[in-house]
């Protein structure tokens, strides 16, 4: 009998070895999560009958460190949760690596070609994410590889001070190509549906006696007078009094593009003594622009890139927790399958729910800690040479018995 408890040692204690091991391996694997075998004894009835590895325990909810990368399409997530993929069969599987990319067809891939999935942005008919649409359907994450359409402007907000100190112009009336009969000009930049660039330029003109408290702004169109001016009234402690509403400026119809117009804001603008300032002068649309890159937010935004300068969020990565993460089969390359102890996936957005946040231009490392890992190493070896020098004790009385007899 004791050579099989002894024996019963050794086979735990190199199952023990096995999981060490592994682990030892693995101390350099981003998103790698340490395994602990747990020894439990045998018994048969009321005698004992040796050791075996009852169980093996993950360290899931124990996190690795995390590693700077700098790279916008790599992430950590601090707290729980797992990235969702997709191979090539369609099944999930769970990462904690969040290494990823887009493939030759737009899709957002792991470092191992799995689809990632999340939430795909709400598309109009040109493909122009749709401003508070919430989040789409849950499936592959895609970003359109071709140019983002071109959109025409339709608001010009100026803030700015226009001097209490200024004097009506001594040329009258107001014209665009004399500087004498106008007190300030501002040139903002328009795009048509085409996407041209255009040039809006506002002449300010302080209005004399009685009306010293108002200017009036004229509006030129690539050099071509448009609309009617604007009198903006301020009042006794230098605000704007009227218009209260963005004034509203027909610019016309450029050359095989749609009609053109923009709504000019002066919310803000003052009249105080003083230096004239010009603080905000901003419109929107924007020209074509060819993709150029992806990158990741805290939020788990996928955003797109583009050569115009501007960005679209094109969905957001899903996060998935679980009933008992530590139910979870491992699978290879880093990686876990869901099982009936660990329960169904339950999906999410970074940061919402029990999902953790993501830090962005990072990886997370393995949480194995080598110094724990070693020791268990040395407890072993003495462990699996007290079972062997069993064995040889026993063997050495048994050929003394036979001797004997």
């Amino acid at each position: 009998m004791s050579f099989e408890i002894a024996l019963s040692g050794i086979n735990a204690i190199n199952t023990s070895l096995d999981t060490i091991s592994n682990n030892i391996a693995n101390s350099g694997t981003y998103g790698y999560k340490s395994s602990r075998a747990n020894f439990s004894s045998m018994y048969a009835g009321s005698q004992p009958t040796g050791a075996q590895i009852g169980s093996v325990t993950q360290s899931i909810s124990i996190g690795g460190g995390v590693q700077t990368t700098g790279r916008g399409l790599d992430a950590s997530i601090q707290g729980r949760g797992f990235f969702v993929t997709k191979d090539a069969t369609g099944a999930e599987q769970y990462t904690r690596v969040g290494i990823f990319s887009t493939n030759k067809d737009g899709y957002l891939v792991d470092s191992n070609g799995r689809k990632v999935q999340g939430y795909n942005a709400v598309l109009d008919a040109s493909g122009v994410p749709v401003a508070g649409a919430g989040l789409g359907a849950l499936g592959d994450l895609k970003v359109p590889s071709g140019q983002v359409a071109a959109q025409a402007s339709t608001k010009l907000s100026y803030v700015g001070n226009l001097s209490a100190d200024w004097t009506a112009p001594s040329v009258t009336p107001f014209s665009a190509t004399d500087p004498l009969s106008y007190n300030s000009s501002l040139v903002s930049v328009v795009y048509d549906s085409l996407g041209t660039k255009h040039t809006v330029t506002q002449y300010f003109v302080k209005q004399p006696a009685p009306a010293t408290n108002q200017v009036q702004v004229n509006y030129t169109f690539d050099g071509a007078t448009v609309g009617s001016p604007a009198t903006l009234t301020f009042n006794t402690s230098g605000q704007l009094a009227t218009p209260t509403a963005p004034v509203a400026l027909a610019l016309g119809t450029p050359a095989g593009a749609k009609a053109l117009s923009v709504n000019v804001d002066y919310t803000g603008t003052t009249q105080f003594a003083g230096e004239t300032t010009n603080t905000v002068n901003a419109t929107n649309g924007y020209a074509s622009g060819a993709l150029v890159g992806v990158s990741l937010a805290e939020d788990g935004s996928v955003v797109a890139q583009y050569s115009n300068g501007q960005k679209q969020k094109m969905g957001t990565v899903t996060l998935a927790t679980f009933p008992d993460e530590s139910g979870l089969v491992p699978q290879s390359d880093t990686s876990w399958s869901a099982s009936n102890t660990s329960g169904s996936a339950l999906y999410g957005t970074p940061g919402s729910g029990m999902a953790g946040a993501l830090t962005v231009g990072s990886i997370e490392q393995s949480n194995v800690d080598m110094t724990s890992e070693l020791v268990s190493l040395m407890s072993s070896q003495r462990n699996y040479q007290a079972n062997t020098k069993v064995i040889s004790t026993e063997n050495e009385m048994m050929q003394n018995l036979i001797q004997a007899v």
